[in-house]
């Protein structure tokens, strides 16, 4: 993770923004030497959503096996993802 000054990004934004998508990682801006905000590329952030949403469904999955839950089958679970896929398409 890389450091900036909150300057940085008030002085030149373009290249922050740059920094931001060539190291593909968050940068952390300073203000008065203590971290304060964190910036990241639009494309960064929507795969650390993508991951918490699925790291949140695995938890949910986790915590039904562990409750011996009723699971799916799979070929019902298969046939309810094609029926949302159908559904979205028509």
């Amino acid at each position: 993770m890389r450091i900036k000054p909150s300057t940085a990004i008030r002085q030149d934004y373009t290249s922050v923004a740059k920094l931001c998508h060539e190291s593909d990682e968050p940068v952390v801006l300073t203000r008065n030497g203590e971290a304060d905000l964190v910036v990241m590329s639009y494309e960064a952030y929507q795969r650390a959503e993508a991951r918490a949403k699925l790291q949140a469904k695995l938890l949910v999955a986790d915590r039904q096996v562990a409750a011996e839950e009723q699971l799916k089958e799979a070929t019902a679970a298969l046939d309810n993802i094609r029926e949302h896929i159908d559904a979205q398409s028509a």
